[in-house]
């Protein structure tokens, strides 16, 4: 066999890199170089599950994705959800009819509020409190759409009640110290515990939690009854975590605490009493003062108040004509109320409203009676029951899930959308 000369080494060295610098043209011309807005505007519209895995792609996706003008535009193209909890402790019938027993194993992987609180606090094992498994349920959420509901699954683990929702972070119980408080997001995970603030009976209290747009700053707003009847107020800021005495509404303005209240146009809205309200109680966080709202009908027991395309809206049941009527407020200056739809439902009247639809026209009632879901469609004008096994909890919230921190500092200032 014949050595190849020198010059045919040199002569196949060169074609190889020819070749490659061909084919490098060729892939260039099919992957073009695309700019950073458009993959702003490829990712803002992934869904929320995608999203964690998509910053750990490169480190450019990373400060994107973790940008606050990026969360605000995704959070704004989300759609609202209902945030529920189901008991982690199942009862099932073994052998005989009559005869149970109680299954209260969590899932694998699954993430415990309690137990990451305790983590925070650097608590001893020995000095760590037994957490009772049957006392604890799954956060779980439920997507509408298209006339049916899906459950969606946080895989997160609590003790406490869910007591208010507001741009993806919720408001916790926690259960291992009375009075106290728990900040999270349940899709990232970051939770903060909230400072002891004033100690009050579970039924002569309410929480509200919303941004103040000013200041960028969460609030949570505490009110509770003292040993006179008066209603106290407090109010917490997130980021400093320290609660202020603020005047409260004036005596006698609210008796029940049994409505939570309803964010929208910069304030809180609370249904001051069980029935029969001619007005609402309205705190705005601006100023954090209170006023009172007349309303354009006395409120009864199947009306409600929900957020509406960033207007209040008064939801309100005609027995007489079988109708249910729908008001927005102008204002919060004293502007009044315009009414802007009219839902005929035949014999069926006790539809409480949930919630309104951001990306759809629609807004999401529950009956009484079974605890079916019903979605209004104002664009077609018809009313649908939504498609689900069975009522999976007494107690829905609207929420909508996005990556939103109630510390501006947890994100990067880099990024444009």
């Amino acid at each position: 066999m014949m050595a190849k000369e020198p010059g045919s080494k040199c002569k196949s060295l060169l074609r190889s890199v020819e070749e490659r610098a061909l084919s490098k043209k060729v892939e260039e011309k099919q992957v073009p170089y695309l700019p950073k807005d458009c993959f702003s505007n490829i990712l803002v519209r992934l869904p929320i599950e995608s999203l964690p895995s998509s910053r750990l792609v490169c480190k450019p996706w990373y400060k994107l994705i973790n940008s606050p003008i990026f969360i605000d535009a995704h959070l704004r193209r989300s759609e609202v959800v209902l945030i529920f909890l189901t008991p982690i402790v199942k009862q099932e019938t073994y052998l005989y009819p009559f005869s149970t027993r109680s299954i209260s194993q969590e899932k694998p992987n699954t993430f415990s509020v309690e137990v990451n609180l305790l983590q925070l606090e650097s608590t001893p094992l020995f000095h760590q409190p037994v957490i009772d498994p049957r006392r604890k349920s799954y956060i779980q959420f439920m997507e509408i759409k298209d006339g049916k509901s899906k459950i969606g699954e946080f895989n997160i683990s609590c003790m406490g009640e869910i007591t208010a929702s507001f741009n993806g972070l919720i408001l916790l119980e926690n259960k291992l110290k009375r009075g106290r408080l728990v900040v999270m997001n349940p899709v990232t995970r970051k939770l903060t515990e909230l400072p002891l603030g004033t100690l009050s009976q579970p039924h002569q209290e309410s929480y509200g939690f919303a941004l103040s747009y000013s200041t960028s700053e969460y609030k949570v707003v505490h009110l509770f009854h003292d040993e006179l009847r008066y209603i106290n107020c407090e109010i917490l800021n997130v980021g400093t975590r320290t609660w202020r005495p603020v005047n409260g509404p004036s005596f006698g303005l609210i008796s029940w605490f049994g409505y939570k209240p309803v964010s929208a146009m910069g304030a809180l809205h609370w249904v001051p009493h069980i029935n029969d309200n001619d007005y609402i109680v309205s705190l705005h966080l601006e100023n954090e003062k209170f006023h009172t709202v007349q309303l354009p009908k006395s409120y009864r027991t199947h009306d409600g108040i929900v957020e509406m395309g960033g207007s209040l809206c008064f939801v309100s049941h005609d027995e007489e004509m079988l109708q249910i009527g729908i008001w927005s407020l102008k204002g919060l200056s004293g502007e009044g109320w315009t009414k802007q739809h009219c839902i005929t439902t035949g014999c069926i009247l006790d539809m409480v409203p949930l919630f309104s639809m951001r990306t759809t026209e629609e807004m999401v009632f529950k009956r009484d009676e079974d605890g079916s879901l019903y979605a209004y469609d104002f664009q077609l004008q018809v009313m649908r029951k939504i498609d689900m096994e069975t009522p999976l909890s007494d107690c829905y919230l609207p929420h909508v899930n996005s990556l939103v921190s109630w510390c501006p500092k947890d994100s990067s200032e880099d990024g444009n959308y």
